[in-house]
């Protein structure tokens, strides 16, 4: 008499299938983390672009002199309101949880968090006599090893030609800071 064909796979086969996808993940993990920080770095700097990019524009728009802050550094939190009313309500906000709560910002000069464009888009002396923003670093402390951060720059010229970077990069590279 023959046997009938076995079909299907056995619990051994399973466990040795679960094995290596659990040892695969487990190798990926880290590599998947420190992208997730570098993600924060990058969701960071566009948003802090994208507000200095607003209170330039609306300069122009509106033919008066907006200001861009940060608040609290080294959080990415940001707004920007009217030259004549800094403490009013923001035109447009961004909160640091949003999209990157672990991304530190660095300012230059150390005291500076405020840029303020005139209706021309250029750069003007802020309202308050205060020191104005000329760059601003963006790094993620949680990524352990510090050759895997993508930290970036955000130039910021007198002219209002602002300008992300990556400060890693080599000159000539459309990417480079210099």
């Amino acid at each position: 008499m023959s046997r009938a064909a076995q079909s299907g796979i056995t619990l051994i086969e399973i466990m040795v299938s679960i094995a290596i996808v659990g040892i695969l993940f487990a190798m990926g993990l880290p590599a998947y983390s420190t992208w997730i920080q570098n993600t924060q770095i990058r969701t960071a700097a566009e948003s802090i672009l994208n507000g200095l990019q607003t209170a330039k524009n609306e300069a122009i728009r509106r033919n008066v002199a907006m200001q861009f802050k940060l608040d609290n550094a080294p959080t990415t939190q940001w707004r920007v309101n009217p030259f004549l009313d800094p403490d009013g309500t923001p035109i447009q906000l961004r909160a640091a949880e949003e999209g990157s709560p672990n991304a530190t910002v660095t300012p230059t000069p150390g005291d500076a968090n405020t840029v303020t464009f005139s209706a021309l888009g250029r750069i003007i002396p802020n309202a308050d006599a205060s020191p104005v923003l000329t760059q601003v670093d963006i790094d993620n402390p949680l990524i352990p090893v510090v050759a895997d951060r993508r930290n970036l720059r955000i130039l910021i010229p007198p002219g209002g030609a602002i300008r992300l970077c990556d400060p890693k990069v080599a000159a000539g590279d459309p990417r480079a800071c210099n």
